[in-house]
């Protein structure tokens, strides 16, 4: 293979990673946007993921549907956010142990329940291919794409033009921000909050759904990797902006496939730690994020992070 043929496998290889990896974290790191917007955190939704994606993997082994899938991993997780939102909102509560609670909850569910779906194939969700007329099989095979990426991007946008210019956004920012200021506009906080999270929580679980149905498209109990962890360093990265989320995303996306895509060109040497690109990416995100100076010039003020 030449040089200029390796750089175009590696560089295809890159772009269809960053389409199919990202999608996941685009809805988890939506989710967390909105419901750390409301200003509460939400840990748990590495444990929403992988719930969502045993629920998805399961419901689309019995029924034949992989759509429905989606829909039940999003209500699932809608579940288990409207249960960290209900919990949190009680008195001397911590938002963040308690997330940390369900993440472990939410897996022990995926766990106990997914035993008998590690082996059975389930219907997958289907791809788009956008390139099969260049008769480029490298690139066909990079943008075959899942129609919840493209999902995902008119979400990131939508909610960006609604954060900024609808009665709604408005409510949700201010509640963010000020719950003081929210409750004089005669605005209930913990609802505003509880529908958050509870919104959060289904995105999370439809991001899980992904996971499981088509990439890497199976069921198993290291499905997820950390990815929904990692979602909440990348709405920190993003400064709590939807746009940002999705961007960074496919940045992570990209990282992720660098480890497979210099292996198919042959290289091998250093494969592992090419592999842990994604939580470099992170580690380096939380220590730039760390920095007193405006790293949370962007955040709601009602975090617990900010006080």
């Amino acid at each position: 293979m030449s040089e200029n043929a390796a750089l175009l496998t590696v560089l295809f290889a890159m772009i269809g990673g960053a389409i199919r990896v990202s999608t996941p974290f685009i809805f988890v790191s939506l989710g967390e946007c909105l419901t750390e917007k409301s200003g509460r955190i939400n840990l748990g939704l590495e444990g929403t993921l992988v719930f969502g994606a045993m629920a998805a993997y399961a419901i689309s082994f019995l029924s034949g549907s992989p759509w429905l899938g989606v829909f039940v991993a999003g209500c699932c997780g809608a579940l288990l956010g409207a249960v960290h939102g209900w919990v949190c909102k009680l008195p001397r509560v911590n938002d963040v142990a308690i997330g940390i609670a369900l993440m472990t909850f939410g897996l022990g569910l995926a766990f106990f329940f997914g035993k008998p779906y590690i082996q059975p194939a389930a219907p997958r969700l289907p791809s788009i291919p956008l390139a099969d007329w260049t008769g480029n099989a490298s690139l066909a095979t990079a943008l075959k794409v899942n129609p919840l990426f493209f999902v995902g991007i008119a979400l990131a946008v939508f909610l960006s033009w609604a954060f900024r210019n609808t009665r709604t956004g408005l409510i949700l920012r201010t509640t963010g921000d000020s719950a003081a200021a929210a409750r004089a506009m005669g605005v209930s906080v913990d609802r505003v909050r509880l529908l958050a999270t509870t919104a959060g929580g289904f995105l999370a679980g439809v991001g899980g759904s992904f996971l499981s149905l088509y990439y890497p498209g199976s069921w198993s109990e290291g499905l997820s990797s950390g990815q929904g962890l990692m979602a909440v360093a990348l709405v920190i990265f993003a400064r709590w902006d939807p746009m940002r989320c999705l961007f960074a995303s496919m940045m992570f996306g990209a990282a992720g496939a660098i480890g497979p895509a210099l292996q198919s060109i042959g290289i091998t040497q250093g494969y592992y730690f090419f592999n842990a690109a994604p939580y470099v990416v992170t580690l380096f995100i939380m220590i730039a994020s760390s920095s007193t100076k405006g790293a949370l010039a962007s955040a709601p003020g009602e975090l617990a992070v900010t006080r």
